[in-house]
């Protein structure tokens, strides 16, 4: 029987371009919720908190991208060292630091006011890639397996 076997596990490169699309799309998500927000009339703290949430799961899904061998726990222990070092550099100031966290992408990688609040984001936007996560794996081996069925016709052509 050809096609990938329903038991199979999905292949690392097909889950880490799976990631890195998921993360793509959750920066889209979060630049346009940040410029757009505002204008939109959503409250400052779903700006705010939501942007937090969303750069956590982009973290959750860039660090499974590159490192797709790792079980979902080992990458959301990894994304949470990361958010927690990212949030206390913010308390380090230096005039050049100051001043690239004043530019868009300063702010948008690195912040700029340290915020107990925003671990608790990013607490939930690890949990949220963990979900997304399993929800694409899960769909990605539903799609392999409907493929790897045999059919009726398939086993005709076969005879």
């Amino acid at each position: 029987m050809r096609g990938a076997q329903p038991d199979q596990p999905v292949a690392p490169m097909r889950i880490s371009l799976i990631r890195a699309g998921l993360a793509l799309a959750v920066i889209v998500c979060g630049l346009s919720l940040r410029w757009y927000g505002f204008p939109l009339g959503f409250p400052a703290f779903v700006v705010k908190y939501g942007g937090s949430l969303l750069w956590a799961t982009m973290v959750f899904l860039l660090v499974g991208a590159v490192l797709p061998g790792l079980t979902q726990t080992q990458i959301a222990a990894i994304a949470a060292v990361i958010a927690i070092v990212v949030e206390v550099f913010r308390l380090v100031h230096t005039p050049w630091l100051d001043a690239f966290r004043l530019t868009t992408a300063g702010g948008l990688l690195l912040g700029r006011i340290f915020s107990l609040w925003n671990l608790v984001a990013y607490v939930i936007g690890i949990a949220l890639g963990g979900w997304i996560d399993r929800v694409a794996k899960m769909h990605t081996l539903v799609g392999w397996a409907k493929r790897s069925v045999p059919t009726i016709s398939r086993w005709w052509a076969r005879r």
